[in-house]
């Protein structure tokens, strides 16, 4: 069904749009980071101290307060850099269509990670978006760089994939 969907020239367009809104929605969010000093020191500390819970009073997603209290706490500095111009990165590749699938893809790492650690915002809007583009593969860049990029990514960067031995003859 989804192949029947994305064949229609209209699908194009729908997509474009959609990653369009994304696409802003994450580079705003990522250039306010960057140009306003970002601190994520805060959030984590937040995300463990007041893990998301269950009906029963237990951490839902107890793996993750351990990942984030023992390893992204002490990588506060490198984190600092990585959120903000990711975001920026990310809503850049969304609004010019160029590796739309990898914006998409990371854009949906960072809004599950945010989810875990109990923020909420817009991230299922951002989630139910990203899927859709991701499903959607090229289809979702066509109307953007992508269309330039995927003939030259064929031919040239991926060429290995496409080597082939040679067949035996047989005698």
């Amino acid at each position: 069904m989804l192949k029947k969907l994305l064949e229609h020239k209209i699908s194009e367009y729908v997509l474009l749009v959609l990653r369009v809104y994304l696409g802003v929605g994450w580079f705003t969010s990522g250039l306010g980071k960057v140009t306003g000093g970002f601190d994520a020191s805060g959030f984590l500390q937040n995300a463990i101290q007041n893990p998301v819970v269950g009906p029963d009073g237990n951490a839902v997603y107890p793996w993750y307060t351990f990942l984030v209290d023992n390893v992204f706490l002490s990588m506060t500095p490198a984190i600092n850099l990585i959120i903000p111009w990711g975001e920026l990165l990310v809503g850049l590749g969304l609004i010019v269509g160029g590796f739309t699938a990898y914006a998409a893809f990371f854009g949906l790492l960072m809004n599950f990670s945010f989810l875990f650690a109990g923020t909420v915002s817009v991230n299922p809007l951002y989630i139910l978006i990203g899927i859709v583009i991701l499903a959607a593969g090229y289809k979702a860049g066509s109307l953007g760089v992508d269309r330039f990029l995927k003939p030259s990514m064929e031919k040239h960067a991926f060429r290995f994939f496409n080597h082939r031995s040679p067949e035996r003859k047989v005698a």
